[in-house]
């Protein structure tokens, strides 16, 4: 069984449904399971550089919500599951292009490292994840070599497929992330919780 996941490292939701994910399969005794990580831009048009973050968050709830209890649930929900939210860290809403492609080019054991560290390096230490030297440091922590990763992140390898999985998203009317396609035939969306993660597994298993 494989499943397909489309995500953003800045979306809060997308960092817990990947914990969902990885709990629903801890106990998980039916087929093995292949989980690839995919690309997938909330805000493409963010500039290189990124936006101060609680204006931008403002400005995206219609500053109709106060930030606190925007943040209430994705802290709450994240801290049943182990996951640290500290929005109060955050000063820049960054583009996430540089961190997909840094995900994209980590070797393929060392994806789910990678991008747990991007997360953790964004949502508990407010780390700029749009910036290179930042991004190259988060490289060297999870073991990859640090000049190499620079190198790689300043030519143009690897950013066509970053940006072609983005692209494929947007024409499949992927709008809204995480996202989750089991065996390209059976899609669910959201941060759902293991149960019921495990429960679609199950039926998926079942109907095969």
């Amino acid at each position: 069984m494989k499943i397909d996941v489309f995500h953003d490292t800045a979306c809060p939701w997308c960092r817990i449904g990947k914990q969902h994910l990885k709990l629903a399969l801890a106990g998980w005794e039916g087929e093995p399971v292949a989980v690839a990580y995919h690309t997938f831009f909330l805000n493409d048009s963010i500039p290189p550089e990124g936006y101060a973050f609680r204006p931008y968050m403002q400005a995206k709830g219609g500053n109709r919500v106060p930030l606190e209890q925007f943040f209430e649930m994705p802290r709450q929900r994240g801290a049943e599951v182990g996951l640290v939210f500290n929005f109060e860290q955050i000063e820049k809403a960054p583009n996430t292009t540089l961190s997909h492609w840094l995900i994209a080019l980590a070797p393929e054991e060392q994806k789910e490292a990678v991008i747990d560290a991007v997360y953790a390096a964004y949502f508990e230490h407010g780390r700029d994840i749009g910036n290179l030297d930042v991004l190259v440091d988060i490289a060297a922590e999870c073991g990859l070599d640090a000049e190499t990763i620079r190198q790689q992140l300043q030519s143009d390898a690897g950013l066509d497929e970053v940006l072609a999985e983005a692209e494929w998203a947007r024409q499949q009317g992927i709008s809204g992330v995480p996202f989750f396609i089991i065996d390209g035939r059976y899609a669910f969306s959201g941060a759902q919780p293991p149960h019921m993660i495990r429960r679609v597994l199950d039926q998926v298993s079942s109907e095969q």
